[in-house]
């Protein structure tokens, strides 16, 4: 095999018994020091950093940080030694210095502050923001991650497959982007929302066990742990599964994934399994973190016909803490807090040198101060906090105080990984314009009684053979048991209020596919990007993507979304028709 003319050896890799072994490097300029008379740079690259000696200034001309260079040299024993790095026994005296690649003099930000740096800007130079070793660690983990999750799957008897990108629009709850054809003017394919369809058409198609890393799009706005526009899941489906098939697999390979990727505590599989309803009921939420111990209690009918005005006829939430150590001020903060997410702040009451303290201690009654004193079992330094508003925001701002009560009070175990299944979701919910049955998720799943259950139950008794895997207060995977009888589809369309002309329209491939003998299968998908957040202890998506778009869904680094030229909008038959933006 010849020699390599840029390198012989990667940065990071030589040791204190490589003393004396000539060697050639090539990377990136890290830092310079002159020292007077005396060099040191230290030369980066994608497999870490390693000293150079350089006695010769002239081999320095044009040498600026963030130069690419090529070195030969020997690699001698550091007199001053630095156990932080790697390679800090030694370091490499260089002979010959070539430059590869320029670099101008100044930086937009300094690769080493790239983490500190405003995100717009490190978005924009993304090739630069990347070089900084700690995010670059990270791109280089997620490729591991994602060679671990195919030959895991692979060994778990999982066949990978493509699904097209170029797809048909489908109503799955987000927007669609649509892409024309010069093929066919006036038509318009979609990028995939997920490979929901195909998938099944894969288990109908006679294969038994489906997997692939789907890059899904969303015409959606972002949040912190979902980007917009484009995103991948591990996507999975079986054949002539049950749900226990489903959840097997998946512990199996979550678990396995964080034992091998983190130093975190992982539960034990099984994983705790909650029905949908017990979810709200206790944590007001369908992603509960059950490292935070806190519960959820339902005080509505205690304040009914209270004279409270705060809470008289609201749905009221209440979560009882260990405040010994609180003032007013940790209170008002929490009120504050509630506020910024269009709530109406909270009420509380506190124990404090055996008498009851708080907003409303003074304006209870005295069957609400026995009642609460008895229901909580209240002890000295505890208090309740309470929350009233209409049903649907009690229960969100409940779950939003409980999570934020959880970081403030630090009981939560961050070196821990919680994962539970959330199940029996509502197969309907009520359409709040129409007040009619709507699907609450995803209409291709199998609901729990079949046929019976969809003839002879009351729609919003309903429950899907759905299920979420949450982990640390995240959703990390949503599934089903797929519905696979054309009949049953009709049926469970015809309740919300379509009829058997739209099932066919909307889902033809799916619908003509079951006449042909459709095999009973489940399946599911991880969020892939939103899974390597708590693997990385990152609070952001764009953390761990080596290209993402910005919050606003643009890329700022390639300048897209742009305006197409006249003529690709003519080739396709289109004319827009915008606004002038004043």
């Amino acid at each position: 095999m010849k020699e390599n003319i840029y390198r012989t050896n990667n940065c990071g890799e030589l040791r204190i018994e490589d003393v004396g072994k000539k060697v050639r490097l090539s990377g990136w300029v890290n830092s310079i020091r002159n020292l007077g008379g005396i060099n040191f740079l230290t030369l980066r690259d994608n497999f870490g950093i390693t000293q150079l000696l350089i006695r010769q200034d002239s081999l320095l001309k044009e040498v600026t940080k963030e130069t690419v260079i090529r070195i030969e040299g020997k690699v001698v024993e550091r007199e001053s030694k630095n156990p932080r790095m790697a390679t800090g026994d030694i370091e490499v005296e260089v002979e010959i210095l070539d430059i590869l690649g320029r670099c101008k003099n100044i930086l937009p930000f300094e690769i080493s502050d790239a983490p500190s740096t405003k995100e717009e800007l490190r978005l924009k130079y993304r090739f630069l923001d990347l070089r900084n070793p700690e995010l670059h660690e990270r791109i280089l983990k997620r490729a591991k991650i994602l060679k671990f999750v195919r030959d895991k799957l692979t060994e778990l008897g999982f066949t990978e497959f493509q699904t097209p990108i170029l797809a048909n629009t489908s109503p799955e709850g987000a927007r669609d982007f649509i892409v024309p054809t010069i093929l066919a003017p006036g038509e318009f394919y979609a990028l995939p929302q997920s490979p929901q369809q195909f998938k099944q058409l894969l288990m109908v198609s006679g294969f038994d066990k489906y997997f692939q890393i789907a890059p899904c799009f969303r015409n959606e706005a972002a949040r912190a742990d979902r980007t917009p526009g484009e995103f991948y899941q591990i996507d999975m489906e079986m054949a002539f599964a049950t749900q226990e098939d489903v959840f097997e697999v998946c512990e199996i390979l979550a678990t396995e994934i964080f034992k091998n990727f983190t130093k975190l505590d992982v539960c034990e599989k099984p994983f705790k399994r909650i029905k949908w309803r017990e979810a709200i009921d206790l944590y007001c939420s369908d992603k509960p973190d059950l490292r935070n111990p806190l519960i959820v209690k339902d005080v509505t009918e205690i304040f009914k016909n209270s004279e409270i005005s705060f809470l008289k006829e609201k749905t009221v939430k209440a979560i009882k803490i260990d405040a010994s150590q609180k003032s007013r001020k940790f209170f008002d903060e929490l009120s504050q807090f509630i506020v910024s997410i269009e709530g109406k702040g909270v009420a509380w009451i506190k124990i404090n040198e055996g008498q009851l303290t708080g907003s409303i201690s003074k304006i209870l009654s005295e069957r609400e101060k026995d009642y609460l004193m008895n229901s909580f079992n209240l002890k000295e330094g505890e208090a309740v906090v309470f929350i009233g508003d209409e049903e649907e925001k009690a229960i969100y701002l409940a779950g939003a105080l409980r999570n934020e009560l959880g970081q403030k009070l630090e009981i939560i175990d961050k070196n821990k990984v919680e994962f539970c299944w959330i199940v029996d979701f509502p197969f309907y919910e009520k359409n709040e314009e129409t007040g009619k049955p709507d699907f609450a998720h995803n209409p291709f799943s199998m609901p729990q009684g079949e046929m019976k259950a969809l003839k002879e139950q009351n729609p919003y008794e309903i429950v899907a053979y759905q299920y979420d895997l949450v982990c640390n207060g995240y959703e990390m995977l949503s599934g089903a048991i797929r519905n696979h009888d054309p009949e049953i589809m009709i049926k469970a369309f015809e309740i919300a209020g379509y009829d058997k002309e739209v099932v066919e329209n909307k889902f033809p491939a799916l619908y003509n596919a079951f006449q042909y003998g459709a095999p009973p299968h489940a399946g599911c998908a991880f969020g892939f990007d939103r899974m390597l957040m708590p693997i990385m202890n990152q609070e952001s998506m764009r953390e761990v993507i080596a290209f993402p778009l910005n919050k606003n869904g643009r890329d700022l680094l390639m300048g897209s979304p742009s305006r197409p030229f006249d003529q690709q909008l003519k080739d396709v038959h289109i004319k827009l028709d915008l606004e002038e933006r004043k």
